[in-house]
């Protein structure tokens, strides 16, 4: 930051009252820096050129950003540094290469060489204090872009999820699942590979193994080509009409579709708000799969979350609400912002595939069918509010057929409509309903089928495949209807009455009424819940009708909680079951271990207790859980692991961060400080912490964007952070690296003078961390590292002097380094070591 002199802060107003005097000039031609500096009286000339002035940046009459800038007598302009951007609407990648280009020095008037961004021309306008540039794109009516370029030479990279699951118990034999999620980038198409290894446990020891991917896709603007191994399922459809049966198994073939992964957001609210209550001024992180998208202040009451920065599309969110500083609340919310069609003129959205089935790697079944398969899937925009849906496809010689309708009736009600068969297998239609109003919404639902499902398998999201363990034949019906209602800030009621009809049979009834409070000192939540519903293996085939009372308690520590419940339910053998548990949760900050609980229960058949851990390193996420049950004693437990390893050429990482949006960055950070806590924030993501060493960033793909680093927290140390920030274009699966470096700062006040002792002005004097310019008197503030205090000075790109500073013998307070007179002369280039004189 270079503060704007009082002297230099009323040339402007000089200048003006003589340009009210003067006659209009003659020509449109802007007039040079010597002819605007006429106007000024001739003592204030001096502070005019080769000084810092504080300006205003415009490009084509947008605001890129206020700026501190030098001017110098051959009409020549350079940038120091932007000072506030906080009002730009100019995307932060092309202020990065307006900045790089004007750093450098330019002159003044038409462009001449290599211009960026179609520069045509720079202008000063000391009336205004306004830099103005123009481009090519001034005068033209340009849309707004719809889709995100991808890099002209592609990019590289690996990224590989390792997930492992165990579960088992004194009864049950070891189980779990290993997956093996890669994706990789090679030129402007993305690699996928997904592999699994299971072991079922329960007297089933086999370890089953397969690949369900490996394939090669290619995203263009709209669309996207795949080539290779995969699991043909319904993609980039608004609506995706639903069918069932035996699922689509594994192919090998060509699939074409419509794709959004191109498509740039548009800043729309969610359809559905997202409430908070602060008691106090405080803010609201808003986290994605656990990673941090977005941050907002909120005032103290009941508040709207602005829900427009947030990614498009239908996804759980968990809110988290700070308080001075402590986490006060935390909650679940649905983000509902459907990518429904930004063109009303493109009506289509489709998917189509075509292969053979077959199977690599894979002992799931002993019947390899090697047969053609193919299947398309449409969406067509019939109305604004109405979505119609078609699909069809063959599996395994059978024939399935959806169809669907999504029927917006108006802004507070909608309607779902699905029809699906399969050949030999069966019939089935779901219907919903939704209807919102202030205080809440009602949904009805009703689904029916006619089907036979003794020889059908599911195959879950991540690939593995589970035997259907409870076969049927004949006809299933459920119908539902929930109410949730806000009766005050502090009260809710939901209801749900519900009727099913094959695999349970019977109605039922759940009430619940939510009232937060405040107890002993600290924030409450209590829930009294009613309930009747159809029998069950766990409650002796016998209605299970009972109460349950709960409070959930903050308590005075920061991240504790503790919550307790009484009530009474159906037995295993159908009797009267009364119950009671108690439950501690506790969330550690800066700890191996993320959060503990402990609870304890007993009812009918004894005493039950259990526990819980998640757990971070910078390889490995997981969490753990084990019990012992209240009704045999038994233990069981289950262990969840979670770790990514990513590559770009040599660079290497093991990190527990999840890949995010589809790219990652491999950061190296130097710093000659200990235990410094740094950030870095994705401008189209969001942001992660971190630590000396290596780091691995997640970051967004497809968009040509920027990571900034900065120093987590508000007490910011003397250290200077190099480079602040970086560029990034990357593809899906792409990986890029690099290396910031945190030095240990001291502010250097000096001045800088000739042989002669005369002051030296707007002279760059530069250093490893920062750069200043010399004012009229030849002063001068500015950044000097610490580990490498070494001075140059430069003046029309020519190196005049450099100085190597002995911090030690000059007199410093609170890190700040007085070094008075510096005389630059040709000399000082080969001193070893310059001590400054006494300012006189």
């Amino acid at each position: 930051m270079f503060p704007m002199t009082p002297i230099a802060a009323a040339l402007a107003f000089f200048f003006c009252a003589g340009a009210l005097a003067a006659p209009s000039a003659i020509g449109t031609t802007p007039r040079s820096l010597m002819a605007q500096a006429k106007g000024l009286p001739s003592e204030f000339e001096e502070h005019f050129f080769d000084v810092p002035l504080a300006v205003r940046v415009e490009v084509d009459q947008q605001f890129l950003g206020e700026a501190m800038i030098v001017l110098s007598r051959d009409d020549r302009i350079t940038l120091l540094d932007f000072t506030d951007v906080a009002d730009s609407r100019v995307p932060a990648n092309e202020r990065d290469t307006w900045a790089a280009y004007l750093q450098q020095g330019v002159p003044l008037g038409a462009c001449a060489g290599s211009c960026p961004e179609q520069m045509l021309a720079v202008h000063y306008s000391l009336e205004n204090s306004l830099v103005s540039i123009a481009t090519e794109r001034a005068e033209r009516d340009s849309e707004t872009p719809r889709f995100y370029d991808q890099p002209r030479a592609g990019s590289t990279g690996l990224i590989v999820r390792n997930q492992l699951n165990l579960n088992g118990g004194q009864q049950q034999d070891l189980g779990g699942r290993y997956g093996l999620e890669a994706s990789s980038s090679l030129g402007n198409w993305t690699q996928n590979f997904n592999m699994q290894l299971a072991r079922m446990g329960g007297g089933d020891d086999q370890l089953y193994h397969s690949v369900h991917e490996l394939y090669s896709q290619r995203e263009l603007q709209g669309n996207f080509l795949r080539l290779g191994y995969f699991t043909p399922a319904s993609e980039g459809l608004s609506r995706q009409p639903r069918t069932f049966g035996n699922s689509p198994d594994t192919a090998l073939g060509v699939m074409y579709g419509s794709s959004d992964s191109l498509a740039i957001d548009i800043s729309t609210p969610s359809v559905y708000p997202i409430y908070v209550t602060a008691n106090r001024l405080g803010s609201v992180e808003i986290y994605r799969d656990g990673l941090l998208i977005n941050t907002q202040p909120v005032p103290a009451g009941l508040q709207t979350l602005d829900t427009r920065p947030l990614p498009g599309g239908i996804y759980e969110v968990e809110v988290r609400l700070i308080e001075d500083g402590q986490i006060t609340s935390t909650s679940q919310e649905l983000v509902y912002k459907p990518n429904n069609w930004r063109n009303p003129d493109e009506r289509w959205r489709y998917n189509l595939f075509a292969g053979r089935e077959t199977k690599l790697l894979s002992n799931w079944e002993d019947d390899k069918n090697d047969a053609m398969t193919a299947g398309v899937a449409l969406n067509y925009l019939l109305h604004p509010r109405v979505v119609v849906g078609l699909s069809g496809r063959q599996v395994r010689d059978t024939l399935q057929y959806g169809t669907s309708v999504d029927w917006s009736l108006a802004d507070s009600v909608s309607l779902y409509a699905n029809l699906y068969q399969t050949q030999d297998y069966g019939t089935g239609v779901d219907l919903q309903g939704l209807y919102s109003y202030s205080s809440g919404s009602l949904i009805a639902s009703h689904t029916r089928s006619w089907l036979d499902t003794r020889n059908t398998y599911e195959t879950l999201p991540d690939g593995t495949r589970i035997r259907q363990r409870n076969v049927f034949t004949g006809q299933t019906s459920n119908s539902s209807l929930s109410v949730n209602h806000r009766i005050s800030q502090k009260s809710s009621l939901n209801a749900r009455i519900s009727h099913s009809d094959g695999y349970t049979e019977g109605v039922g009834l759940d009430l619940g009424w939510n009232q937060r409070t405040f107890l002993f000192g600290s924030d409450g939540n209590w829930r009294l819940s009613l309930f009747d519903r159809p029998g069950s293996s766990s409650s002796g085939n016998q209605r299970n009708r009972g109460v349950d009372l709960s409070l959930n308690l903050s308590l005075g520590g920061p991240g504790q909680q503790i919550s307790a419940s009484i009530g009474s339910r159906t037995s295993r053998d159908g009797a009267r079951d009364n119950n009671a548990s108690v439950t501690y949760r506790k969330t550690l900050q800066d700890h191996l271990l993320q959060s503990v609980s402990a609870t304890a229960s007993t009812d009918t058949y004894g005493v039950g207790v259990s526990g819980t851990a998640s757990f971070l390193t910078e390889a490995v996420s997981g969490d753990a859980f084990a019990q012992r049950s209240s009704y045999n004693g038994n233990f069981t437990g289950d262990l969840n692991l979670d770790s990514t390893f990513a590559m770009s050429g040599l660079q290497m990482v093991m990190t527990s961060q999840s890949r995010g949006d589809g790219a990652g960055m491999i950061i190296d950070v130097e710093s000659d400080l200990e235990h410094i806590a740094l950030r870095a924030d994705d401008l189209s993501g969001g942001s992660i912490r971190l630590h000396p060493g290596r780091n691995f960033v997640p970051i967004t793909a497809y968009r040509n964007s920027t990571v900034s680093f900065d120093f987590e927290g508000n007490h910011v140390p003397a250290a200077s952070i190099q480079p602040v920030r970086t560029r990034y274009h990357l593809n899906k699966g792409g990986v890029e690296y690099r290396k910031i470096t945190v030095s240990k700062t001291l502010t250097v006040l000096g001045r800088l003078l000739d042989p002669q002792g005369h002051p030296l002005k707007g002279h760059h004097v530069i250093n490893h961390a920062s750069r200043g310019v010399t004012e009229v008197d030849g002063f001068f503030s500015m950044e000097m590292s610490a580990s490498a205090p070494t001075l140059e000075v430069r003046h029309n790109d020519q190196l005049l002097c450099q100085f190597r500073l002995d911090p030690a013998a000059q007199p410093t307070e609170q890190d700040v380094l007085m070094i008075g007179d510096l005389r630059c002369s040709a000399d000082t280039l080969a001193d070893a070591t310059y001590k400054a004189e006494k300012a006189g």
